[in-house]
């Protein structure tokens, strides 16, 4: 009887409030006394969460920093690190986050005690005051431990094409650089080359120094030291110089040229100005012979000339039908 009485009441009630007139009766009482609750409910929680919405996150490329503490007599390197930066996500207040630069952060990769060969290690992140980490990419790098090695290497010159009318020269100082890199990189290393640069007579300029391998691609993780050289063009600037086209002679009868490629095409001849001003072209002398090979070519030129380049030939010649 009292469970059936219950339901009954129960319902009632939500017949109740199911009547927009008692609704809205209960809705003015205490208007307003309701008002300020919630108004204080919402300061409240503004308050209590205002820190955690004001934070922001913001990525940065931070460069890695290899830490090798390992003692002993030889020194070692890490080349081929894998990759050489990472993707780190800072939190952090809007105005403290924008005074941040990758520079700002510290990404290491501690290989103490490792022995020579591959790695894959993780990633330490260490983050300014005022920050905290949300996120890196990736979290773990690879690279090789190597011996460090070291060894003097002449500065080989490299210089833009000169114009036609000069033959610039040059010297640099110092003329000898230390290198010094891993010993897998080390022994790529073929040549030391300034910067190609164009100066003009009697000017001098820092240029900076590249290594490259047999195939003339610049080799990376060295260290030069120094890393830059100092070039200076002696020459007093326009010189008696004349680039001109070699012109092959006629094979002999009975022989025919089905292809043929000057390298190079033309030539810098020196000579007197009014020599020069009457010559067009060179003829270059070749002795021909069934087949397709490659032949140095004697350049006729008159006296008082003489030529800067040595001219071959690549040729493909055949008999002809009689």
């Amino acid at each position: 009887m009292s469970t059936s009485t219950s339901q009954a009441g129960w319902g009632t009630d939500v017949r109740r409030w199911l009547r927009p007139s008692y609704l809205w009766r209960r809705l003015r009482h205490n208007f307003w006394q309701k008002i300020l609750a919630l108004l204080a409910a919402l300061s409240l929680w503004a308050v209590t969460t205002a820190d955690r919405r004001a934070n922001v996150e913001q990525g940065f490329d931070v460069p890695i920093t290899v830490r090798d503490t390992t003692g002993g007599a030889e020194r070692r390197a890490v080349s081929n690190l894998t990759p050489d930066t990472v993707r780190v996500t800072l939190s952090g207040r809007p105005e403290r986050l924008r005074e941040l630069r990758g520079a700002n952060i510290e990404a290491v990769v501690d290989v103490t005690g490792l022995p020579e060969g591959g790695f894959n290690r993780p990633l330490t992140i260490s983050v300014p005051a005022g920050t905290t980490l949300s996120r890196k990419s990736p979290e773990r790098v690879q690279g090789f431990v190597d011996r460090q090695l070291s060894r003097t290497m002449p500065v080989v010159v490299s210089v833009a094409t000169p114009p036609e009318d000069s033959i610039p020269r040059y010297t640099v100082t110092p003329t000898e650089v230390m290198v010094s890199g891993p010993s897998r990189v080390m022994a790529t290393v073929s040549r030391l080359v300034v910067s190609p640069v164009a100066l003009g007579a009697g000017d001098e300029r820092e240029v900076p120094l590249l290594a490259l391998d047999a195939a003339g691609q610049p080799v990376d993780s060295l260290k030069l030291t120094p890393a830059t050289v100092t070039l200076r063009r002696v020459d007093s600037g326009e010189f008696p110089v004349k680039s001109l086209r070699v012109v092959l002679n006629e094979p002999p009868a009975g022989l025919s040229v089905t292809s043929a490629s000057v390298q190079p095409s033309s030539v810098r001849v020196v000579a007197d100005p009014e020599l020069l001003g009457r010559l067009r072209e060179v003829e270059g002398k070749v002795a021909y012979r069934v087949g397709t090979f490659n032949a140095p070519v004697t350049l006729q030129l008159p006296a008082g000339a003489q030529a800067l380049e040595q001219v071959t030939v690549n040729l493909t010649v055949q008999r002809t039908q009689p």
